[in-house]
């Protein structure tokens, strides 16, 4: 992972969530339910190594060369390094939706 500092801010809002549930359920469980779910979270989204996914599909069983490296920071200009894929976008927010329901649910229970 290249920023760290994300990680970090990550798990400190992950923190903060998991003395709100406490503070507002008194239970335990609860409590290590969402730092369970919350760590789960922030490893599918922060931790894969983007840069080594964004290549083509049949290129993911080789090693990632320098010149693709190289390629890779050349992009990151700009708003480019923002890109978007809708199959991504739909799989996280229906995963991660589902997740958040259920962890709600549990919650307010």
């Amino acid at each position: 992972m290249a920023n760290d500092a994300a990680l970090r801010s990550a798990i400190v809002w992950l923190a903060v969530v998991i003395v709100l549930v406490g503070i507002f359920t008194f239970s335990l469980k609860k409590m290590v339910i969402t730092y369970a779910f919350g760590m789960v979270g922030i490893a599918g989204i922060l931790l894969p190594d983007w840069d080594y996914f964004d290549r083509d599909f049949s290129r993911w069983c080789y090693q990632f060369t320098a010149d693709e490296g190289a390629a890779v920071l050349a992009r990151r200009s700009g708003l480019k390094r923002y890109r978007i894929y809708p199959m991504r976008v739909i799989i996280y927010t229906t995963i991660y939706g589902f997740g958040l329901y259920k962890w709600w649910t549990f919650i307010s229970s």
